[in-house]
């Protein structure tokens, strides 16, 4: 088993301060033997989860069912369904090239080439130091910016390949 999965298994009982606050905080929704009321809360409790715990590995998943009384298919099925939810690690910086139709006619495929290359990641991938994420999105609704890389909250318009490093730089 590598380490990584061995953190996975064990997330919820090795941060038993971050378990804490996870369980305050659903416990502050006044969860109820009304299933639906609880499936109600289900997708801010798995953002609050994700807050807390930085992403949503197994364990994470299991303890969100059991507390809201949830079957695990329900809560795996609305990670998988929306793009902000990751099962995954993800590093400090997440960088976003948009892939929408506006910017990859306007080149994002080539600035999203030259971060794989400048990174030495594929798209959806980590660095070992859990410093970079490299990932693509279907829009970021900037069109008018056109090709636009987010990193983390900040956006980037009009990117070129060559910007790659200064953006990177912006990084550190």
């Amino acid at each position: 088993m590598s380490c990584q999965t061995c953190e996975e298994l064990d997330i919820v009982a090795r941060y038993p301060e971050k378990t804490a606050e996870l369980d305050a905080y659903i416990d502050g929704l006044g969860v109820s033997a009304d299933v639906e009321k609880n499936r109600g809360n289900l997708i801010q409790c798995l953002h609050r989860a994700q807050h807390v715990f930085g992403y949503l590995p197994l364990e994470v998943q299991k303890h969100v069912a059991k507390k809201l009384k949830l079957h695990l298919s329900e809560v795996y099925g609305v990670i998988s369904f929306y793009h902000y939810f990751t099962e995954k690690p993800v590093g400090r910086y997440k960088i976003n090239i948009c892939t929408g139709t506006a910017c990859f006619v306007k080149g994002a495929g080539s600035v999203l080439e030259e971060f794989k290359r400048y990174l030495n990641l594929d798209q959806g991938e980590t660095s070992s130091d859990r410093k970079f994420s490299l990932g693509g999105v279907r829009c970021l609704g900037a069109c008018s910016l056109a090709p636009v890389v987010m990193v983390n909250d900040r956006v980037y318009g009009n990117v070129t390949s060559a910007m790659v490093p200064e953006i990177i730089n912006d990084c550190k």
